[in-house]
């Protein structure tokens, strides 16, 4: 039974399987996964695309993408940019962003034509026509139409990209602006052909795996309710069957970030100044590259939770390798862009394609519970937690009340962050978070967020009455570096010495 109704995620998937299976049996055989890949769209079968030769050359951009290669032969290695353009992928889209439709009654009044100030528009034989070389897209004949026969198609990468990071070439091919491009992954949501993808590096942490290297996995706050019937605990104890030496909860770094932010916002409130949260990668690019000024005045100093928990383990055992799991693609880039410890990130699609490899039943699982996260810290999962998780941690420090405003997707993130622009933001606190629904609704989500949410509610009832200060006081980060280091800052102090 496919894990996915979307044939273009479905492809991704069965790729990313057929890579796991041949790192996890040894020398890693690119050319057997290229093969597999052909064999997942045959002469004689069904057409997914307008012929199979289009199809195999998406899948030999998957391919190269799940073999942690750039999507393009010719693109310069880049591991910064992490999602990419399968070119093969996004010629189905539409290229014009203007059309008349059959709708169009080729009628007297001429709305179309008089709207236009470019001299676009004709009347044709049957119906008005778009001279394109003269064409602004500007979409005034589309508001003057009394038939709504001009309908304005805005490509869905386009669209839901909140930074203007994507254009397109001659050819009508996206193009990611390397500069602008925050890695939030949103155009890997949208995209209904699978054109915007992400770089995997599936490979070399099952290759890592497989030759016994002692590695500790981190999983996301969201990974509860990811796969049907399992609990947390036997999320975690199917993750060590991988070949994991543990299994550790973010949730406990969520718990430390919580009460180092409500410590940076108290200061922040004495100062007048609005805090920014740090937990979403995409956010704080969106800062750092949008918003400099924000991002140098107002954003939290305190790493994210990925990181705390992290630099926790790192401290304890500084001998293992640490692998993140999470529905995020831009969590890649903060373990390259920052001083990390995390060696490798993973999304629950490659989490899932290396479960499937080795035959792991999560439900399947018998477990015990040896510990947990606050609901705070778990929290963080969906939209409007961070916030809340602060506001408990200034409350359980005795500080005053403060007034938090969460942002529910990018475009808000970008609507709130114009008001602290502009010195009018009506809160102490802004949680940013790029995915609308929060985590839960990362562009590698297994399941829709609504249904994640509900599960984790059910699951968590039994641990509601936990505060933030038990759960730190049995997970100590004393002595645990709490702030974010540029690699730019420890090349400057490596140079000092």
């Amino acid at each position: 039974m496919p894990m996915f109704a979307n044939d273009s995620r479905q492809f991704k998937f069965d790729v990313l399987l057929e890579a796991c299976k041949q790192a996890y049996e040894g020398e890693m055989d690119e050319t057997k996964v290229h093969a597999h890949a052909r064999e997942l769209v045959s002469l004689g079968g069904e057409r997914v695309r307008c012929c199979v030769y289009k199809e195999r050359e998406v899948l030999r951009q998957r391919v190269r993408l799940a073999l942690g290669q750039m999507a393009s032969d010719t693109a310069p290695y880049n591991p910064r940019q992490i999602v990419q353009v399968i070119d093969a992928a996004c010629d189905g889209c539409t290229i014009r962003k203007i059309r008349v439709t059959d709708n169009c009654r080729k009628c007297m009044a001429k709305s179309c034509m008089g709207a236009c100030h470019f001299g676009a528009i004709s009347m044709g034989t049957d119906r008005s026509q778009i001279d394109y070389a003269k064409c602004k897209e500007c979409g005034m004949c589309a508001k003057a139409c009394p038939y709504n026969a001009i309908v304005v198609t805005e490509r869905p990468c386009y669209a839901h990209c909140p930074v203007q990071a994507i254009s397109w070439d001659a050819n009508g091919i996206a193009v990611i602006d390397e500069n602008k491009c925050i890695n939030c992954g949103q155009c890997e949501l949208a995209c209904p052909f699978g054109a915007c993808e992400d770089i995997s590096w599936v490979v070399p942490v099952v290759t890592a795996l497989r030759m016994g290297v002692p590695t500790y996995a981190i999983v996301a706050p969201s990974i509860q309710g990811q796969f049907e019937n399992a609990t947390l605990p036997q999320i975690r104890k199917a993750i060590e069957q991988l070949g994991f030496e543990k299994c550790f909860e973010v949730a406990l770094g969520a718990d430390a970030v919580a009460k180092y932010e409500a410590a940076e916002l108290k200061e922040h409130m004495e100062a007048g100044v609005p805090l920014t949260t740090s937990c979403c990668p995409g956010f704080v690019n969106m800062l750092k590259m949008h918003y400099p000024d924000i991002y140098a005045n107002n954003k939290s100093t305190t790493v994210s939770p990925m990181m705390a928990i992290a630099n926790k383990l790192k401290k304890e055992h500084p001998d293992h390798g640490i692998v993140f799991i999470g529905p995020c693609v831009a969590k890649k880039q903060e373990a390259m862009e920052y001083v990390s410890a995390v060696d490798y990130v993973l999304t629950y699609e490659e989490l899932a394609a290396m479960m499937v490899a080795k035959h792991i039943v999560a439900s399947d699982m018998v477990v015990e519970d040896d510990g947990h996260a606050s609901n705070y810290g778990r929290g963080f999962a969906a939209s409007g937690g961070v916030a809340a998780a602060v506001q408990q941690a200034m409350k359980e420090a005795g500080e005053q009340p403060v007034k938090a405003v969460y942002a529910n997707g990018a475009f808000e993130c970008k609507q709130q962050l114009q008001l602290i622009k502009a010195g009018k933001f009506p809160a102490d606190i802004l949680e940013g978070m790029c995915c609308v629904g929060g985590c839960i609704g990362g562009p590698a989500a297994l399941v829709p967020a609504a249904q994640v949410k509900g599960r984790m509610i059910k699951e968590n009832m039994p641990n509601k009455e936990k505060t933030i200060k038990v759960s730190l006081d049995d997970n100590s980060f004393d002595g645990v570096n709490m702030h974010v280091v540029m690699r730019k800052q420890e090349e400057n102090a490596n140079a000092g010495d």
